[in-house]
């Protein structure tokens, strides 16, 4: 884990009279997982949506697998997947039928028995054949997932992956997470209020409020920092602290 695969230097967002982001710098290295925390508006999710390039910077610069991507982002475009509890596949489609257009466009080889492969790894085998539109949000986040994994991506984005999953199956989710990291060497950025699912998958730790870091590194460090035993603990205290600001 000694290859930065994301570069962010001092990057920047403002809306009009709103800086969503201000002046942030972080790396990512191959294999490693890092999560992104912060209360609501606290500005993960703008980062990570600059991160996928889908949102122009104010200024900063971010590189991933050393391309700036504000010049080359579709450059690595293969290399990367997302998924989020909050973005919607294609309603009319079948599940089989959605990863099979992501794979598709991933220009992925045995596109049909790596579908049956992930389906049986996230266990969503009996969905296969049922449009999307008709699922619960726990199969629809499952499914999610199993798009974001589809091309074996070398940088993967999770927004609240186990958000709508009950303990069982968010626990089952979080093992396969913890498995394909290893098998890939694949790096995460987690965002995520879950404060157990961080503590155990994650590496290292950003903390986030009002657009920028206020702290980071691993879970031990920072329990051992702010003297508390929970990482819940540790978010309450720096949201709370009015002098974090």
């Amino acid at each position: 884990m000694n290859e930065n695969i994301i570069e962010v230097r001092d990057l920047s967002k403002k809306f009009r009279n709103h800086h969503a982001v201000k002046n942030i710098s972080f790396d990512l290295k191959r294999g490693e997982i890092k999560g992104i925390l912060g209360a609501n508006g606290a500005g993960k999710t703008t980062t990570i949506t600059m991160l996928l390039g889908l949102l122009t910077p104010t200024s900063g610069s971010i590189k991933i697998l050393s391309t700036d991507i504000s010049k080359d982002r579709y450059k690595i475009l293969n290399k990367i997947n997302f998924s989020s509890p909050y973005v919607d596949l294609p309603k009319k489609l079948t599940v089989e039928q959605n990863l099979y257009v992501y794979g598709m466009l991933y220009g992925i080889k045995n596109i049909n028995k790596k579908i049956k492969s992930i389906a049986k790894e996230l266990d969503f085998e009996k969905l296969l054949n049922i449009k999307v539109g008709e699922l619960s949000s726990g199969q629809k986040t499952r499914v999610s997932l199993g798009k974001a994994v589809i091309n074996d991506p070398e940088i993967l984005f999770l927004d609240e992956p186990t958000a709508s999953l009950d303990p069982d199956t968010a626990d089952k989710v979080r093992t396969f997470f913890e498995k394909f990291c290893k098998k890939h060497n694949t790096a995460i950025i987690l965002a995520s209020h879950n404060m157990e699912e961080v503590t155990r998958l994650c590496d290292n730790v950003i903390m986030m409020k009002d657009g920028k870091i206020t702290d980071q590194g691993t879970p031990n460090s920072l329990l051992k920092k702010y003297g508390k035993k929970k990482l819940e603990d540790v978010f309450l205290k720096i949201a709370r602290d009015k002098n974090n600001l």
